[in-house]
Formats: C-alpha cells, structure tokens, sequence
C-alpha cells in the first residue's frame, strides 16, 4: 500500500480559496488513481473529485463542480485539490485516497480505494 499525507487544511473565510495537497510515500503514485472525499460532522463520507493515473482525465461531485479543480505532479508523487470560492458548506475534513483498480466508472466509490490519509480540516466561516 502506499501512504498517504494530507496537508493545506484551514480556517477561511467564504468566497476565499485553499490548496491541499496529498503527499505520497512508499509505492510510486502513478500506478494509482486517485480521489479525494470530505466528511462533515454527523454525515457520511462524500466523493469529492478523482483523478485518473496520468492525470488526463478528472471528475467531480456535482456540488464542487467548477470551484474545486484536481491535479496530480506524478513526478513529485503529490496529487492536489485546489478549492476555489468556498462555501460555509465546504467544512468537513478532507482525504485523499488512492486506488489501484481505480476506473471512471467506479471513481466515486469508497471501497475501491485502499489507502486513505489521516484527513485535514477545513473549516469556511460565512
């Protein structure tokens, strides 16, 4: 398995931006698809946006479509999730994950994915 680092999290206000990053160890990144979800208290685990091996394709949750933009630097083993115009309803704690069966088909879905991060918080104040 390979491991996983999360780091960019915070506290900004709405309308503002962050860029978490998710930092890979352990296994070389491009042999994994990748995702990353988010978890607000008291709700279930979300599919967030994915991305495919080679960084060609992305997909995104209807409700970041357009603000959320996902990237992958294979090189430097980082795959990054950059949110633009935050909502108070963006707060949750955001993973990356990785999988090695990842398909377009299933990107969305939790069980595909068997390495997660330990998550970062990111709260938007309204």
């Amino acid at each position: 398995q390979v491991q996983l680092v999360e780091s960019g999290g915070g506290l900004v206000q709405a309308g503002g931006s962050l860029r978490l990053s998710c930092a890979a160890s352990g296994r070389t990144l491009s042999t994994y698809g990748m995702g990353w979800f988010r978890q607000a208290p008291g709700k279930d685990r979300e599919f967030v946006a994915g991305i495919s091996r080679s960084g060609g394709s992305t997909y995104y949750a209807d409700s970041v479509k357009g603000r959320f933009t996902i990237s992958r630097d294979n090189a430097k083993n980082t795959v990054y999730l950059q949110m633009n115009s935050l909502k108070p309803e963006d707060t949750a704690v955001y993973y990356c994950a990785a999988s090695p069966r990842w398909t377009p088909s299933v990107r969305s879905k939790i069980q595909i994915y068997d390495s997660w991060g330990q998550g970062t918080q990111v709260t938007v104040s309204s």
